[in-house]
C-alpha cells in the first residue's frame, strides 16, 4: 500500500502551540484548517466526556426513531440503527476508545436499549 503524503495534515491543538512546520521526506506537511475533530479531552487526556456526548447524541436519535417510526419490526429498526446509531458509536472510536468500566457500561446500555426497540408483540 502506498502512503499518500497529499492526504496528511497537521492538527495543532492547544492555545500555546507554537505551530511548528513539519516535513515528511522533502515535502512540507500542511496544517489542517479544522480546529478539532469533535473530540473532547480534559486536562488528563481522559475521554469520558466524549463518551457521554456520544451517548447523549445516540439517546436523541433513538428517541426520534421511537417517536417517528410506526413499525417496530426488526426489518425496519435494524437498518435505522445501522444508518443512524452505529456511525455515532464508531466515529473516531480508535482515538477515544473507552477504557473506563463506567464508559463501557454506558455504551453497552445504549446498545441494549436499541435492541429492545425492535421487539414487537405478536397479536
Amino acid at each position: 500500500m502506498m502512503f499518500s503524503k497529499a492526504k496528511c495534515r497537521i492538527l495543532h491543538l492547544g492555545q500555546g502551540n507554537p505551530l511548528y512546520r513539519y516535513r515528511l521526506g522533502d515535502d512540507r506537511i500542511e496544517s489542517s484548517p479544522e480546529k478539532d475533530l469533535r473530540l473532547l479531552l480534559d486536562d488528563k487526556l481522559d475521554m469520558s466526556q466524549q463518551c457521554v456526548l456520544a451517548i447523549q447524541r445516540i439517546k436523541h436519535i433513538l428517541g426520534c426513531i421511537k417517536r417517528s417510526v410506526a413499525s417496530k419490526s426488526r426489518e425496519v429498526i435494524l437498518p435505522l440503527y445501522s444508518a443512524l446509531v452505529r456511525p455515532c458509536l464508531e466515529y473516531c472510536v480508535q482515538l477515544w476508545s473507552p477504557q473506563h468500566r463506567k464508559d463501557i457500561d454506558l455504551l453497552e446500555w445504549v446498545q441494549r436499549r436499541a435492541t429492545k426497540m425492535d421487539v414487537t408483540p405478536l397479536l
